[in-house]
């Protein structure tokens, strides 16, 4: 169990349970939107295999997702401040899988347009 500290300086308790705690690995998101929610669907996807299977969905408000975006791009700042830059990888023997050569496709785009 982990403590938060509110915006109004009280405190929320936070379960974690084992099952959840575990977590579930993703290598590729689908993000669509309404005009009230965002979803996101984490999918573990094997190469070489025709289907994918969602491992989790998350769904949010919009501003939500907005804040989500804030504090995943201050954790990013802090990782490389910590451990260096994150660079994408390329592939050694195929150079130009991606829309531009030598670039791989983003597998976290909008509407799974990855």
């Amino acid at each position: 169990m982990e403590n938060k500290n509110k915006p109004n300086g009280n405190e929320i308790k936070i379960e974690l349970t084992p099952e959840v705690a575990k977590g579930s690995y993703a290598n590729l998101a689908v993000i669509t939107h309404g005009p009230s929610e965002f979803f996101m669907d984490f999918i573990q996807l094997a190469p070489n295999m025709p289907q994918a299977k969602v491992q989790s969905r998350v769904i949010m408000t919009p501003e939500n997702a907005k804040n989500l975006l804030f504090a995943l791009s201050e954790n990013v700042k802090k990782y490389e401040a910590t451990f260096g830059e994150i660079k994408p990888r390329m592939p050694k023997n195929n150079p130009n899988q991606g829309n531009n050569p030598g670039e791989l496709p983003n597998p976290f785009i909008m509407g799974g347009n990855a």
